[in-house]
């Protein structure tokens, strides 16, 4: 058992930096994290009686946790600010990305999406979450699964839905961001769904405008709605998503589905693998905690899961690969290929596909495609997170 900190000591003493407990949340507060390791750290006082009650601190959390080796559940204080809500698993105002979310953060939007899945599946599909609410749709790039999605998720759960065509607005006259988020903001929505080419412009919204905003993808930064789709489509297929091997195959360099799915299936616990050829991985990618590889035999060998994605032209400067011919013999996915992945392996695609490019025909008809199924699941997880943000909006 590590020694007990002295008040007159220059140094903290620290067990696992986990969780950070000072004395004066410690006694504010009562207790750390149940399970969390935690670091005791802080100005002690020189003053009798203030060493005592820093000691009395001490000895109390060592006796209830180092010795026992859980923590008093008194009260949760959260491993960051944003986590104090006990009673509500998603206590943030925007979901601009799965970056930054703790795992049960996002275990709890997939929980909810499983709700909505079954309030989809009925003959009366209308819940009242949203009611009186108002949601704006703003795509300043071309979708029909993330916008339709997000425009039924609104009206299931009773907003007044607006999509905001872009194509018809000030922004071909030369409107700026910063003044259609002004614009915006003056008719007072709740919900802001945003779309943009460019990476960080939705988070710069986000800083503008009184309302929850989600993002609906930023260029190759993020689409954090798509990967939460994926990860309740995996669970509810395999039961978990933790240890299993999950292989994205093709054009990694430009998605952003690719960047927020290895960001959410790591904080999960499963194997990512990334295959594509080097003009389509991303530098650093090995970084993201990823398998790379070029070979997609060998990158799909014993994988359960094969997501595969779509050549972006729309986002390439330049030639990445020498034919769509060349590529698709290589980085196609076909039947031999994917004989070298597990026997009940399944297939994902974000959509929209390009059949004969980088998936076959067969393949993604087949029995072992999911794709139909994770537009389903791309409403249950839009209502899920619209009403998870509902839920910290004020009430007036």
């Amino acid at each position: 058992m590590n020694a007990l900190p002295s008040p007159f000591s220059k140094k903290p003493w620290k067990s696992q930096p986990k969780c950070r407990v000072t004395r004066s949340k410690f006694l504010r507060d009562g207790a750390a994290p149940q399970g969390a390791a935690f670091t005791l750290t802080g100005t002690f006082f020189v003053r009798s009686i203030k060493y005592l009650t820093t000691m009395w601190t001490a000895v109390t959390i060592a006796d209830q946790s180092l010795c026992t080796g859980t923590i008093p559940p008194k009260a949760m204080i959260s491993m960051t600010a944003t986590h104090t809500h006990r009673d509500n698993p998603y206590p943030h105002r925007h979901l601009l990305g799965i970056e930054g979310l703790h795992p049960h953060e996002i275990l709890g939007l997939l929980d909810r999406a499983e709700q909505a899945v079954e309030v989809s599946r009925q003959l009366s599909k209308r819940k009242h979450v949203l009611a009186g609410r108002t949601q704006i749709n703003l795509f300043f790039e071309n979708s029909t699964r993330t916008q339709s999605s997000f425009e039924l998720a609104g009206k299931r759960l009773g907003a007044d839905v607006m999509n905001m065509a872009v194509s018809q607005s000030s922004v071909k006259k030369g409107e700026t961001l910063i003044d259609t988020a002004a614009t915006l903001n003056a008719m007072h929505p709740d919900l802001l769904v945003v779309r943009h080419h460019a990476a960080g412009a939705v988070h710069l919204l986000a800083r503008k405008v009184g309302c929850a905003v989600v993002n609906a993808g930023d260029g190759p930064h993020e689409h954090p709605t798509q990967a939460l789709l994926d990860a309740l489509t995996i669970r509810r297929h395999k039961g978990k998503i933790a240890r299993l091997t999950v292989a994205i195959c093709g054009d990694i360099a430009h998605s952003r589905v690719a960047r927020s799915n290895i960001i959410l299936l790591n904080a999960l616990g499963a194997r990512v693998r990334a295959i594509a050829p080097s003009t389509l991985l991303p530098s650093g990618i090995a970084k993201m905690g990823v398998e790379v590889f070029n070979d997609m035999r060998e990158g799909l060998k014993g994988a359960d899961i094969v997501m595969m994605l779509r050549l972006q032209r729309e986002r390439m400067n330049g030639a990445f690969v020498p034919s769509v011919r060349e590529y698709y013999r290589y980085y196609g996915l076909d039947a031999e290929k994917l004989a070298y992945a597990r026997d009940d392996a399944l297939v994902m695609h974000p959509g929209p596909m390009n059949r004969g490019v980088e998936i076959d025909a067969s393949i993604a008809d087949g029995a072992q495609s999911l794709i139909r199924e994770q537009v389903e699941m791309g409403v249950a997880v839009r209502m899920a997170v619209l009403e998870a943000l509902a839920d910290n909006l004020p009430a007036s």
